[in-house]
């Protein structure tokens, strides 16, 4: 994973926090169950 990518996790994975008025999830890697791939996301919106 990188910084920017879209992830799928679980309902009640990771802690909320706000920095600066920014909603943040933090979680373990362990709770990411997959990433996302802009190419495919396009094609089904086709």
């Amino acid at each position: 994973m990188k910084a920017g990518d879209r992830i799928l996790f679980g309902k009640w994975s990771g802690t909320e926090i706000k920095i600066n008025g920014d909603d943040l999830l933090i979680m373990r890697e362990s709770d990411v169950l997959g990433i996302i791939d802009g190419q495919s996301e396009q094609k089904q919106a086709a």
